[in-house]
Parts: structure tokens; C-alpha cells; sequence
């Protein structure tokens, strides 16, 4: 069994549509540390979440990043938006004439085991050994290797739009659209975390 670590039901049936039956919602309560790098954050999770369950787990980490302002909200983006909100991060966008941005995701998966294309303790998805992921939550245990597999989907920062969705959707068009316009099944197929979701559903298959 695959757990899906997250509090919203929405992104496990976005993995379901790409991975199947056999895989269910965790929620667990991981310790996000603070980093520039989604990769280190989701690693950490995914080994801190592992070692809770004992099943192979899949942690994800995700944010808007909005060329203009530097990237920023970026891996703060849950942060941001729960302190600034989405309405102020737009009024920040609409006073640059440059208002591209993109979402990325970054999933990380763990089960215990080792990768052959991995003798780091990160493997990102194109099987390059990146650097280890911080200190482990166990500093006594081993570094458990962790699978990283990355997602974009470029787009432009708008006045808020739609209803649906969730998070800053509403203020990132993508093809005319914003996400918070798009049915789940629309979003699914272009966003982020369903390219992300592929590249680990093709890469798991092979296992």
C-alpha cells in the first residue's frame, strides 16, 4: 500500500488517476523545515513519514513562484498564503509590469529500500545523485533513500478568477484559464503536481 501523505483529499485522487487503486491518505503531521529547496523539504518528510507508517510513502511539497518578485512566495507559498493571503500576494504581482509565474512540485517517495541509481540519499527523477537532505529526524538511523520527481507548469499572475480549486489558484492563468476556473479533471491533466505524478507513475511501474 502506497500512503499519500496530506490533509486534502483532492491530491490523492489526483494520484489516483495516475497510479490506481492502492493508495490511501495519510494524515500526518511531518516537520516541514524551513529550506530554499522544495527537494529538501519533501525528502525529509517522506523519510520522517516512513519511519510512522512503515509502508511506502509519497510526500509532496509545492508553490507559486512569480518571476518578478524573485521567486518568492516559492517553498513559503502555504505560509504566505495563510499569513498575507492570496488577494495581497496578487496586489504585490499587479504592480509588476513582468507578472510570469509558475507552480512546481516536487514529490518525494521513500519505502525503506534502496535505489540502484541511487548511492546518495536523493535520487531526483532524471536518476542524478543530488546532495543529502539536511539531517535526518532519527539522527541515529541510517539516511533512507528518497526518489525525488519534479513538476512545473509555467503560467501568468491575474486578478482572482473562478471558484474552484484551492490555495492561489484563482490568481494563475494558465492558456487563458485559471486553475480556480478549470474542472479538477482539467487542472489535473496540466498542472504541476500531475506532471510530477506521471514521471513517479511511469518510474514506479518499472519497479
Amino acid at each position: 500500500m502506497l500512503r499519500y501523505v496530506t490533509t486534502n483529499p483532492g491530491k490523492v485522487h489526483e494520484a489516483e488517476e495516475y497510479l490506481g487503486e492502492g493508495i490511501e491518505q495519510l494524515d500526518y503531521d511531518y516537520t516541514e523545515i524551513q529550506s530554499d529547496d522544495m527537494g529538501e523539504i519533501a525528502a525529509r518528510g517522506a523519510r520522517e513519514a516512513y519511519r510512522h507508517a512503515g509502508e511506502p510513502t509519497l510526500v509532496d511539497d509545492a508553490g507559486l513562484f512569480v518571476r518578478a518578485l524573485d521567486g518568492f512566495p516559492g517553498p513559503y507559498s502555504s505560509y504566505v498564503e495563510d499569513t498575507i493571503g492570496v488577494e495581497r500576494t496578487w496586489a504585490l504581482a499587479s504592480e509588476e509590469s513582468d507578472r510570469r509565474g509558475s507552480f512546481r512540485c516536487v514529490l518525494a517517495y521513500c519505502d525503506g529500500e534502496g535505489f540502484e541509481a541511487s548511492p546518495d540519499p536523493i535520487d531526483s527523477d532524471d536518476r542524478v545523485a543530488a546532495a543529502a537532505a539536511g539531517p535526518d529526524a532519527d539522527e541515529d538511523a541510517e539516511a533512507l533513500p528518497v526518489k525525488l520527481f519534479a513538476g512545473r507548469v509555467r503560467g501568468e499572475l491575474v486578478e482572482p478568477r473562478g471558484e474552484g480549486g484551492f490555495g492561489f489558484d484563482p490568481i494563475f492563468e494558465h492558456d487563458g484559464t485559471t486553475f480556480a476556473e478549470m474542472s479538477a479533471d482539467e487542472k489535473n491533466a496540466i498542472s504541476h503536481r500531475g506532471r510530477a505524478l506521471a514521471k513517479f507513475a511511469e518510474w514506479h511501474a518499472e519497479r
